[in-house]
């Protein structure tokens, strides 16, 4: 690649912004709530669950986002179809559990059935219809429906782009890690007393560790010298933080600690030997990986690059998803709009693994060891249920910056540019409200 084309493509994923104030009113009021309803929402895919969970013809995840619920179901030709979770008869909901199977849908209000492709099987008195039977030609509204990741993905737009053609570069970055391998052995869901935008900015950014994640100082470097920022014309971005090997914001950035000391022992390096260097065990980890990683059980390294054998590659995804990659596995974390109140949002953190190698029956996860089997939903309230100690870090910071956005000595916000992403996204949702996009 020339010069010249090497500066465009780094001017291509660091686009001008235009400066946007970030005004407190998007946070609060129900005003922006239904214009994000009707402009964004409606338009974007969404992750309806995991594809694993449905086996046989018939069976069914249903999703539930803001005031809205879809089913996905498993068609007789293994493809996954998805419908509005409504009854075309009088609208009650057809499916009221996450997960389920049947040979149809069957309306507990006057039990039309409806079979998995969508069309209408039996009604009560079906010749008391002045058009006729309606059995055979009626049918559920449909939902875009495609398979990407392991993951069922959905959108209410029928003329959208393919879910790969919106991600556009991410796809195929993701691709490598092979996640359609991996299975979700985390799944919980808290209700937090914030907009869902407040937990976008925060996984916009990365300026926010050395104060509310300083543990992490010894293991991953968050120096933003040292991070790749890039930001796609898809409205997605990406963020490389290079792992194994310490902070180069502090004096310690060359002595070897705990966890980088384990990690170096595990891949059969002597930790002394970095002393004064801690540094270099990137290169040294990513080597041993690659040298040794498949014949110990990490059959996944041999289409990774080196970077990800090591790296935590965030992609936060336009406009509430953030898939954050670790080499073995990875966090899904999202926010999504509550049904009713925009002071208040649907928090998901979910991590999705590689089977553990031979001899062990557990993986390390964000809660530490975890055992390797499909995780089982577990629901509650931020603050009355343990969602893990980064993420519970992040909201910590979440309810107080909601209550902080009401103030009116808040006039929209003053960002360094390693923040650049944070303004971007703002940006991109006005273009959304107001018809640009």
């Amino acid at each position: 690649m020339n010069t010249e084309v090497f500066a465009n493509k780094l001017l291509e994923l660091d686009p001008a912004v235009r400066g946007d104030r970030i005004t407190g009113e998007r946070y609060y009021t129900r005003e922006w709530m239904k214009a994000e309803w009707e402009k964004v929402w409606t338009r974007v895919w969404h992750i309806g669950g995991c594809a694993a969970d449905l086996e046989e013809t018939g069976d069914f995840l249903v999703h539930n986002i803001g005031a809205e619920s879809v089913v996905m179901l498993k068609q007789k030709d293994g493809s996954i179809r998805a419908f509005y979770n409504a009854c075309a008869h009088r609208g009650y909901r057809l499916a009221w559990t996450e997960i389920g199977g049947a040979e149809a849908l069957t309306c507990a209000y006057h039990g039309w059935k409806w079979a998995p492709d969508g069309t209408l099987l039996e009604v009560q008195d079906p010749e008391d219809f002045p058009l006729g039977n309606p059995c055979g030609r009626t049918k559920l509204v449909e939902v875009a429906c495609e398979v990407w990741m392991g993951f069922v993905w959905i959108n209410m737009d029928r003329n959208a782009p393919s879910v790969r053609a919106w991600l556009g570069p991410v796809a195929d970055q993701i691709d490598s890690w092979q996640p359609e391998r991996m299975t979700r052995i985390l799944y919980l869901t808290a209700e937090v007393d914030c907009n869902w935008k407040i937990i976008r900015d925060n996984f916009n950014e990365s300026y926010h560790i050395p104060t509310v994640h300083p543990e992490i100082k010894n293991i991953i470097d968050d120096d933003y010298r040292e991070t790749l920022f890039e930001m796609y014309p898809n409205a997605h971005n990406h963020m490389v933080m290079k792992g194994v090997r310490p902070s180069g914001r502090y004096p310690t950035q060359d002595i070897v600690e705990p966890p980088l000391a384990d990690a170096l022992t595990y891949w059969g390096l002597d930790p002394k030997a970095f002393e004064d260097r801690a540094g270099d065990a990137r290169l040294a980890i990513q080597q041993q990986k690659r040298k040794h990683g498949v014949e110990r059980g990490y059959a996944h390294y041999a289409t990774m690059t080196d970077s990800q054998l090591t790296d935590y590659h965030h992609y936060t995804l336009f406009p509430n998803v953030t898939f954050t990659m670790w080499p073995d596995g990875f966090q899904v974390l999202r926010s999504e709009p509550h049904p009713t109140d925009p002071e208040k949002c649907v928090f998901d953190h979910w991590f999705v693994s590689h089977a553990p190698v031979p001899g062990t029956d557990q993986v390390d996860g964000p809660m530490g060891p975890m055992a390797f089997k499909r995780a089982e939903r577990v629901r509650g309230r931020y603050g009355e249920m343990e969602l893990g100690p980064v993420a519970e870090q992040d909201l910590s910071i979440a309810e107080g910056q909601q209550l902080g956005l009401h103030s009116r000595g808040y006039w929209g916000g003053l960002l360094p540019n390693q923040e650049k992403r944070v303004q971007r996204f703002h940006e991109i949702l006005n273009d959304y409200i107001e018809g640009r996009r």
